[in-house]
């Protein structure tokens, strides 16, 4: 009697142990399955990222960028890279935020064109040179879903270290591209979009587009030790 009730407690048993292995293996998966994709996406991000900016100091230590003849092309190099890490036209339209949806394709490929050449006159035509600046990666912030990553590295500029973070996202052909740049806790993408709002209140999308366009002129015509370069200006 005290065999068969043995026994029947392990045929019992058994199906239960199996639900409880079962529901806790589901419950492992369900908690592993985003920290790897987690892991993943950092490390996706990370590369294409550390990638890019190897390749721009590649181009930048070349003693050619220093050399006014030769610099236009290598800028023109480096200004490749850069369009290939970021999304202009996702920087575009979170710089107009909520505005963006109002302007026509038309419009919106215009603006995502002044605003770049606006970035390249603030920052890759006022860059002299290489001159030991080191670019050093530090760590990732992943999103719940995974979907974006914050990269976070610290440039070394002499006895200077700046904090940069770039926040990235996948676009369509799933390649991880920049979208806002964070330096030293200031997020360019609200930045701009502070100066955009207070230009599309006043104004049309079109005179926005002009006034961006013509401040990237402004810019180059400046030198490059010149006060707060990239402001659009009211």
């Amino acid at each position: 009697m005290l065999m068969h009730t043995v026994r029947r407690g392990v045929l019992l048993a058994a199906p239960l142990f199996k639900s409880l292995s079962c529901a806790l293996l589901c419950a492992l998966l369900a908690w592993a399955a985003p920290a790897l994709a987690a892991t993943d996406s950092a490390g996706a991000a990370r590369t294409a990222l550390k990638t890019s900016v190897d390749r721009i100091l590649d181009i930048v230590k070349q003693p050619g960028y220093t050399d006014a003849a030769q610099r236009p092309a290598l800028m023109d190099q480096v200004e490749n890279e850069i369009r290939r890490i970021f999304d202009f036209r996702e920087f575009s339209a979170r710089t107009v935020g909520m505005n963006w949806p109002s302007f026509t394709p038309d419009q919106q490929d215009r603006f995502a064109e002044a605003f770049a050449s606006l970035l390249r006159a603030t920052y890759l035509e006022k860059f002299d040179g290489y001159t030991g600046q080191q670019v050093l990666f530090t760590g990732e912030l992943v999103s719940g879903k995974g979907d974006k990553v914050e990269v976070q590295t610290t440039v070394v500029i002499k006895d200077k270290q700046v904090p940069v973070a770039y926040r990235m996202l996948q676009n369509r052909q799933q390649n991880w591209v920049v979208y806002d740049v964070i330096i030293e806790g200031v997020s360019m993408v609200k930045n701009y979009r502070t100066q955009f709002q207070d230009l599309l209140e006043k104004g049309t999308a079109d005179q926005l587009i002009e006034r961006v366009r013509v401040k990237a002129d402004e810019v180059r015509k400046q030198p490059a030790q010149s006060g707060q370069p990239g402001q659009p200006g009211k």
